[in-house]
Formats: structure tokens, C-alpha cells, sequence
């Protein structure tokens, strides 16, 4: 048997070398050029297939790279090779929602790590309140500053399916994709009073808002009013938060005054009516009334 000899290049991991051979077959072309393959090391053409005039001998050795998948990570070694038929090498199976990181068609060098990011896809459909509105509707027989609830409100209940998206078990993302109304909502119904005239012993006033107050009295200490003037009947203690000082009042059970004074004790809807004697003020005792801010 006559041998004739054969140009072959040969590429190992991208470096080309051309010699000649008698070798019949890659595998013992191989041998005789004392190259060792390792088990996942890649050869194209096959090891038993025939070397033919100006073949092209590839080996791509085999590197290490780390699938992340599924909660775990593991280390294995491949022939350079695209992420796509790296994973299926492995026997990791892609759902068709899921992301990988690096893309698919990328190809894989030694080192490289393959993360597998498990994406879900699911309908959840949540009940939720619907708030009422609120009515205000002006009641010219009712004083200003004063308001009477006329009709309840009542939360409505509406259906809301969202789509959800979750990445390794974890929510990354919420689309609401429909509403349903399963109950309309009542709105609330309040009577707001427009009345700015008031008439009390004959005498006409005006006002700009009424408020109900607890008052309680007080008398003469020899110490000037916050407003540096001294106290006399008609003098009002009020929270300036809620009145100004130097606002005219009208107290109903007192009679006309004007917010001179302060107190500690004077907070929010409280005020303290000047009377001139403690018999006074121990008769008037504490007592809830209807406090007009007059114009």
C-alpha cells in the first residue's frame, strides 16, 4: 500500500499551523503530532474521519464556566461554544418566557458565568375599595360654619385583575389589565350651612362661620389680658390658632365680646369668658355653646 502525503492545517483554540501527513485518519493524524485531547475538548472533523488533501483539523479545548440556575450553581467544562448549546449541553431546559444572561447566541470564553433567570408569568385578581365622594350641598337654613350630615357614605367594591410577572420567584412587575365594578360606592351627603344673619334680644348680626366651643369662665387675677389691656366683661380667651385676637365673638348664654386673652389650657375649641365675681364663674360652670365669628 502506497501512502501520498496531505497538506493539513491545523487549528487549535484560533492559533493555525499547515503541515503534511501519511496519517489515514484524524485521530491518528493526532497522535503523531502528540496532542493530547481532553474529555469535553472539541475536534472537527471527527476523530475516525478520513484526513483528505488540504483539510482543516479544529480542536477547541475545553474551559470552565458556572451555570447559575434553578437556585444553584455549577461549574462545568466546555468547548467554546454559543450559551444556547452550552445549556443544552448541560441539560438545563429553557421555559419560553425565561432570561438568560449572557444572550443566547453570545459565545461563552473560559470564566464565564451563565445565569438562567426563571421567569413566571400569572393572572392574580384582588378585590379593592372604592372611596365615595363627598356632597356638599349649601343650606341657607343652617348657620354658617356649621355643617349636618344628611346621607352616609358607603365604600364601593371593585374587581382588579392584575398580570404578574416574577423573576426566580420574586415579583418584578404589576400591569392592571381590567376593572370591574362589583358595587357602586354612596356618596356622602353633607349639609353646609350658607345662614350669615343671626338675630338675638332684637338685634340683628352678621357672621362668618359659627363653631361649638366648652367654655368656662374666669375673673379678676390683677394681671393684664395678652393683649395688654385688662380684662372686663366682654373679654374672650381663645386659642389664636383658632380665632385671631382682636376677633368680635358672639357667645350664646354671654352676649357680645372680643378674643383679648390666652390661656394655657384654652386649645382648640375651648374658650374662657370674663365675669366679674367667682360667684360668676362658679354659676357658669363649664357649659358647651355656639361661638359666632361676627364680620
Amino acid at each position: 500500500m502506497s501512502y501520498t502525503w496531505k497538506k493539513v492545517t491545523l487549528e487549535v483554540d484560533g492559533q493555525r499551523i499547515a503541515t503534511r501527513t501519511f496519517a489515514p485518519t484524524v485521530g491518528e493524524f493526532l497522535s503523531q503530532q502528540h496532542i493530547t485531547l481532553g474529555a469535553e475538548d472539541a475536534v472537527t472533523p471527527a476523530l475516525d474521519a478520513p484526513v483528505t488533501r488540504d483539510i482543516v483539523i479544529t480542536i477547541k479545548r475545553a474551559v470552565p464556566v458556572k451555570i447559575n440556575a434553578d437556585g444553584r450553581e455549577k461549574e462545568i467544562l466546555t468547548p467554546p461554544d454559543t450559551v444556547a448549546n452550552v445549556l443544552n449541553k448541560a441539560g438545563v431546559t429553557l421555559n419560553p418566557a425565561d432570561r438568560v444572561i449572557p444572550d443566547l447566541n453570545a459565545t461563552i470564553a473560559a470564566g464565564d458565568t451563565i445565569k438562567v433567570i426563571r421567569v413566571t408569568v400569572k393572572t392574580e385578581t384582588v378585590s379593592k375599595e372604592i372611596n365615595y365622594r363627598v356632597e356638599r350641598r349649601p343650606e341657607p337654613q343652617l348657620e354658617k360654619g356649621i355643617t349636618r350630615l344628611l346621607q352616609e357614605g358607603v365604600k364601593g367594591l371593585q374587581e382588579e385583575t392584575y398580570r404578574v410577572i416574577l423573576e426566580d420567584g420574586q415579583e418584578v412587575k404589576r400591569e392592571l389589565v381590567s376593572t370591574k365594578t362589583l358595587k357602586e360606592p354612596v356618596p356622602e351627603i353633607v349639609a353646609v350651612g350658607a345662614m350669615d344673619t343671626a338675630s338675638r334680644g332684637g338685634q340683628s348680626f352678621r357672621f362668618e362661620r359659627v363653631f361649638w366651643a366648652t367654655a368656662t369662665a374666669y375673673t379678676h387675677s390683677g394681671a393684664p389680658t395678652a393683649t395688654g389691656a385688662y380684662p372686663r366683661v366682654g373679654t374672650i380667651a381663645v386659642d389664636p390658632a383658632v380665632v385671631p385676637l382682636g376677633t368680635r365673638l358672639y357667645v350664646e348664654g354671654y352676649g357680645y365680646g372680643i378674643a383679648q386673652d390666652i390661656g394655657s389650657a384654652i386649645k382648640g375649641d375651648r374658650i374662657d369668658v370674663f365675669l366679674d365675681t367667682e360667684a360668676d364663674t362658679r354659676r357658669w360652670g363649664v357649659r358647651r355653646v355656639k361661638v359666632y365669628v361676627l364680620r
